[in-house]
C-alpha cells in the first residue's frame, strides 16, 4: 500500500460564501468518515493562515526572511491505498466536498518511520 498526500493551496476555498461553510464542513467530514470506515485514512486537517517559523540547518529559529513561494498548503489529507487511481478517486471526493481542486502526490516510503 502506498501513502498519498492530497492537498490544496491556501486561499483555494476563499470563493465559498460565509453561509455555505457549514455545508462544506459537513461534506468534508463525511468524506473523512467514509475514508476512515474504508481503512484508508491516515491523517489530515487545515493549516492556519500564518507565517511559518523557519528552522535553519544550524537549528536557529527565525521569523524570516521567508523563502519565496507561489503557494502554501491550506489543507491536506494523507491516505494509504493500493493504487494511484484509488488516490485520485479519494481526491475527487475531497475536491467536491471542499469545492476546490486537490493536488495528489505519492509520499516516499521510509522503512525507518
Amino acid at each position: 500500500m502506498t501513502r498519498y498526500l492530497i492537498s490544496f493551496d491556501d486561499g483555494a476555498m476563499a470563493h465559498i460564501p460565509d453561509d455555505d461553510w457549514t455545508a462544506v464542513a459537513e461534506a468534508a467530514h463525511a468524506v473523512v468518515r467514509e475514508a476512515k470506515a474504508a481503512g484508508v485514512w491516515i491523517h489530515g486537517g487545515g493549516v492556519h493562515q500564518q507565517r511559518a517559523s523557519i528552522v535553519g540547518t544550524d537549528g536557529v529559529v527565525s521569523d524570516g526572511p521567508w523563502p519565496e513561494v507561489k503557494a502554501v498548503v491550506g489543507g491536506f489529507s494523507i491516505i494509504q491505498v493500493a493504487t494511484r487511481e484509488a488516490a485520485l478517486d479519494w481526491a475527487a471526493k475531497i475536491a467536491v466536498a471542499c469545492r476546490c481542486a486537490q493536488e495528489v502526490r505519492v509520499l516516499m516510503d521510509d522503512p525507518e518511520v
